[in-house]
């Protein structure tokens, strides 16, 4: 069955199946989109079960640093993958359509993971700020249970708040076309198809995404405030150079993470464009996932030294 599907119900007509716009209109560079983006995605997940493995197998990786690195990087795969194999197989098909359903546990996933994230990535630079404003306090701050429930109150938040905002969604009645102008079910692009007005909604949910996404931004940034004024404090170039080589690599994270983030979800609706919406989306479903396990191997030098060490063991075991 093909195209938008829906069900009468009185004078109204309500989807039960929504078509993806996609990149409709690159029609013939589709086959070159799926061979780029299969590439990206098969890296993004080589690449991060590889830091998983690598850390699980490294007994000095075993800090409270990279347990939160082996979330993100869990993460990171569940969150790319809830969007792109989708994707692939639209870019070969002529009908890109998905079910209501299908719709709502895709939306479900993907909001999830997303504030999920924010958290995580506060809790990771909460994490540096202990290790370097507190060194002395670090193994009492950052302990086991410390670091288990940090992570289990980002999990937790990202379901809860995520779940109560999508099952909003999806009492609206949906109609019209069912045309999704985007290539997955993102939350205003669906939100676009109710045939209700949802306008005093959007600003509450406005509300909910700068609370719940500016809150881990801000104790992000006064957690880094903090840890360069304690750089600065250091006498020695060295000593302030290997204190910020131990959190570079996560700068570089959040500021890929949050800049496309605030510029998808905080602007105003009348700034929101399909062609934009999907170029953003490009970047932090697609581009980003990618790009962190490099930032974390190729600037990390005890992730670099763990791999290499891994590395040059199996070589020997090969040669004997």
């Amino acid at each position: 069955m093909s195209g938008s599907e829906s069900i009468m119900s009185g004078n109204e007509s309500f989807c039960t199946r929504f078509t993806f716009v996609a990149f409709s209109s690159l029609a013939e560079l589709q086959p070159v989109l799926f061979v780029v983006f299969l590439l990206i995605y098969m890296f993004t997940v080589g690449g991060n079960l590889t830091i998983i493995c690598l850390i699980w197998v490294t007994p000095s990786l075993h800090t409270p640093m990279y347990f939160f690195l082996v979330n993100l990087s869990f993460l990171e795969m569940c969150y790319t993958t809830s969007v792109v194999p989708q994707m692939l197989v639209h870019l070969l098909v002529d009908t890109k359509s998905i079910t209501l359903r299908g719709c709502a546990a895709q939306m479900y996933i993907f909001a999830i993971l997303g504030l999920t994230e924010c958290c995580l990535l506060a809790a990771m630079a909460y994490d540096r700020f202990v290790a370097i404003c507190y060194p002395l306090h670090y193994p009492l701050w950052m302990g086991l249970q410390v670091c288990l429930k940090l992570a289990a109150a980002s999990w937790t938040t990202g379901l809860v708040v995520e779940s109560v905002q999508i099952t909003w969604v999806f009492t609206l009645p949906f109609c019209g076309t069912g045309k999704i102008q985007h290539f997955f079910c993102d939350i205003m692009p669906v939100v676009k198809l109710a045939c209700v007005d949802t306008s005093h909604n959007e600003i509450v949910m406005f509300a909910v995404s700068v609370l719940f996404i500016m809150s881990p931004c801000f104790l992000i940034l006064c957690s880094y405030v903090s840890i360069f004024v304690t750089i600065l404090k250091i006498p020695s170039a060295t000593g302030r150079r290997k204190a910020f080589s131990t959190c570079s690599s996560h700068i570089l994270v959040v500021s890929l993470f949050y800049g496309t983030a605030l510029f998808t979800y905080l602007q105003p609706k009348t700034a929101h464009t399909p062609e934009t919406d999907k170029a953003t989306a490009l970047m932090y479903t697609v581009v980003t996932p990618a790009l962190n396990p490099l930032i974390y191997t190729l600037r990390n030098k005890e992730v670099k030294e763990a791999f290499q060490r891994l590395t040059q063991r199996n070589s020997f075991r090969q040669m004997a």
